[in-house]
């Protein structure tokens, strides 16, 4: 079984789709959810990023988490069930786009699908998972414009093009981008990640970066403070 173990939960992701990863751990410490009483995680997958939002959110806050694959949806339940805040989160197995709350987000959090033009892997699952098959980013951008709050914020984590592509979209349809961290692997390395928040009213941009490894292939000073909530090793 595969298990990630956290220092406040432990998420199986033996069957679900998607495997914890950084990407994951990265958009669920950096995302901004410090006074949100209402968060939207789209894709849940196993969890993790819902358990994270969780572990950093107020106590009397709620998250709901969707996940069209259901073997997913499934093991995130699970993961929900053994964790210690099970009242704060809700799993729905079905389409965002489908999705009526009936209630505004303050904070939508995704790790939404990266690929739009590259050639589609053969498995079902992980194509619906990787690839905007079913969720393009023009839908993740009309979702987000009904279910966010005024005042609300979308954060998302993308590849370097898929993120320029990105804010232009969202600017397109009147979301400002403001906060952005340009995310290195290595020093001297080209840019890996976009992690990017938006927002309805247009701000002054936080803009920085953030670097993975140091050269001797340590974790920098600046991951560690961003991540040291979670890993066990911190």
């Amino acid at each position: 079984m595969g298990v990630f173990k956290f220092k406040q939960f432990s998420v199986c992701d033996d069957r679900a789709t998607m495997k914890v990863g950084t990407d994951a751990v990265l958009l669920g410490a950096w995302a901004n959810v410090s006074e949100a009483k209402t968060i939207l995680d789209i894709g849940s997958g196993s969890g993790v990023i819902s358990l994270m939002m969780a572990q950093r959110s107020n106590e009397d806050a709620k998250i709901d988490a969707v996940e069209l694959l259901c073997e997913d949806s499934q093991q995130a339940s699970e993961n929900v069930a053994n964790a210690l805040w099970q009242d704060k989160i809700s799993i729905f197995n079905t389409s965002i786009q489908d999705f009526n709350p009936g209630i505004k987000y303050d904070c939508i959090i995704c790790n939404p699908p990266f690929f739009s033009k590259s050639l589609l892997p053969p498995a079902e699952s992980r194509r619906t998972s990787r690839h905007d098959t079913t969720l393009t980013h023009n839908d993740l951008l009309e979702v987000s414009i009904r279910l966010l709050a005024p005042d609300g914020r979308l954060s998302v984590i993308l590849p370097f093009a898929e993120g320029e592509a990105f804010i232009l979209k969202a600017l397109s349809r009147k979301l400002f981008m403001n906060r952005f961290t340009r995310f290195f692997t290595r020093p001297g390395k080209l840019q890996e990640r976009s992690l990017l928040e938006f927002r309805f009213t247009r701000g002054e941009l936080q803009e920085d970066s953030l670097v993975h490894y140091q050269s001797d292939n340590q974790w920098t000073d600046e991951y560690c403070r961003l991540t040291k909530g979670f890993y066990l090793a911190q």
